[in-house]
């Protein structure tokens, strides 16, 4: 069905893309943008990579650089033709957005650079070959799970449990591999913590409303947003049913309180691009790798969103910034 629903979309981008003249005979350079679905704050990566490309030189407004923008809409079929288009016009690099972008470029290119955001580390995408070394054309910004220690144990630090323990619901999506190690990670640390997870599969936003309610069902204390680009897809179903019951939303992504999340230590999207394109941008000025390889985010933030934490009187410490 999901196939059929998205088909229209498949059949509209076939045709445009094939009445585009071949990048490869651009005079200027060409960015192959890949998008694995829509989102507010994962679009905040683009709008920082783009910027870090301009900071150096590469516009489209100069005529500097040529940024060909594609997104997948969630489906998987689409995503595989964008970057097929994109390796057979032999674009100069990559960008990929979201775990989903970055391995099925991976899966389809030894020779373009890729450079990752808003993506985990190679270890944790499972691209690593037998010898456990990364793919040679893989760049760009890349994050591991030390942050979300500090994301989920500020919980228990500024909310009482209705019972003996303090009960967190969480959704996750069994087909990514981070979101599966960011619950396993996140049930480990609750042990410490003397906290229970009550975690439930969602594997596609249109089960978001039925997910939701049904981890609600369970009286819970509060809602932990993990990593996991269906709950990015789905946030304002989850917020929508979390605030009717009640319970706030704790994060590990700050681009999430703008968004209504309570509070967040973690990743700022914008700059996670931005620090993409800043590397990819080294690359189009040498057009060579050499030295080059995936860093890890420079740039965490300790935010809170301050009406959700009126809303549920939660007192934030002062090292938590507000969102703007």
């Amino acid at each position: 069905m999901k196939f059929i629903k998205y088909l229209p979309l498949a059949l509209i981008f076939i045709s445009l893309v094939s009445c585009k003249p071949k990048t490869k005979t651009m005079q200027v350079p060409v960015v192959g943008f890949v998008d694995a679905f829509e989102d507010a704050t994962i679009s905040q990566a683009r709008k920082g990579f783009t910027d870090a490309l301009a900071k150096n030189g590469f516009s489209e407004e100069k005529k500097t650089v040529q940024i060909e923008y594609s997104n997948a809409q969630g489906d998987i079929p689409t995503l595989t033709q964008i970057v097929n288009h994109f390796v057979t016009d032999s674009v100069n690099l990559l960008a990929t957005c979201t775990t989903l972008s970055t391995v099925t470029a991976l899966q389809k290119t030894k020779n373009i650079p890729v450079f990752a955001m808003v993506s985990p580390t190679a270890q944790r995408m499972k691209v690593v070959d037998a010898s456990g070394k990364a793919p040679a054309n893989l760049f760009g910004t890349v994050e591991d799970l030390n942050y979300i220690d500090t994301s989920f144990s500020i919980i228990p630090k500024l909310l009482k449990p209705k019972g003996a323990k303090l009960v967190i619901g969480m959704i996750y999506n069994q087909s990514e591999p981070q979101s599966a190690d960011a619950l396993n990670r996140i049930k480990s640390l609750a042990t410490g913590l003397n906290v229970n997870i009550v975690a439930l599969p969602l594997n596609t936003s249109a089960d978001a409303q039925l997910v939701t309610q049904s981890l609600l069902n369970k009286n819970i204390d509060a809602f932990f947003a993990n990593p996991d680009n269906t709950v990015f897809a789905s946030f304002e179903t989850i917020l929508k049913n979390c605030n009717q019951k009640n319970i706030p939303i704790f994060t590990s992504e700050a681009g999430l309180v703008q968004r209504g999340a309570v509070a967040a230590f973690g990743a700022d999207i914008y700059q996670w691009g931005y620090q993409a394109g800043e590397q990819a941008a080294q690359y189009l000025k040498t057009h060579k790798t050499d030295g080059m390889q995936p860093e890890m985010v420079k740039i965490r933030k300790r935010v809170y969103n301050p009406a959700a934490a009126k809303k549920y009187n939660i007192t934030i410490p002062p090292n938590f910034e507000p969102v703007k």
